[in-house]
């Protein structure tokens, strides 16, 4: 009897860390907990922010380097305004693109920077000049089996 409860224990034990093996390996891949450390904001306008949202990674060469902080529609240009939340080791030049681009065809979408080559950097308050907007499916689809090239 002492045995089966010493073996019931021993599997208690390996199922309780198992689960918080579990646990940290969720927070960590979720980024909860992860020190952010001090950042700064600059903003893009894109004629379509589809598939982007608060929240979206934004990444340089497939690295999260900030987040999407905020998505409003300019009334004056009836574009959407993103604000992007960088990083401050992350010193981004002027002439940088910034574009939305998707994981694959049934990934999500996240905001890719490529760098430029300029020796000035965006400081805060910034608006990033070069944007890509996203590029819907569906319309790629029509445009490919209508025979369209526009």
């Amino acid at each position: 009897m002492a045995e089966n409860r010493l073996s019931e224990i021993l599997v208690g034990g390996a199922v309780l860390a198992v689960a918080a093996g579990f646990l940290l390996y969720a927070a960590e891949i979720g980024g909860i907990g992860r020190s952010t450390g001090s950042s700064y904001e600059v903003s893009a306008l894109f004629r379509s922010a589809e598939g982007i949202g608060i929240g979206t990674d934004v990444r340089l060469a497939g690295v999260r380097v900030g987040t999407v902080s905020s998505l409003n529609l300019d009334p004056a240009t009836f574009r959407a305004e993103a604000t992007l939340n960088i990083r401050d080791d992350i010193l981004l030049p002027d002439d940088s693109i910034v574009s939305i681009a998707s994981e694959g065809l049934l990934g999500g979408s996240f905001v890719d920077i490529q760098p430029g080559g300029s020796p000035f950097n965006l400081a805060a308050g910034d608006e990033v000049l070069n944007t890509q907007s996203s590029v819907s499916l569906v319309t790629l689809l029509m445009r490919a089996f209508s025979g369209s090239g526009q």
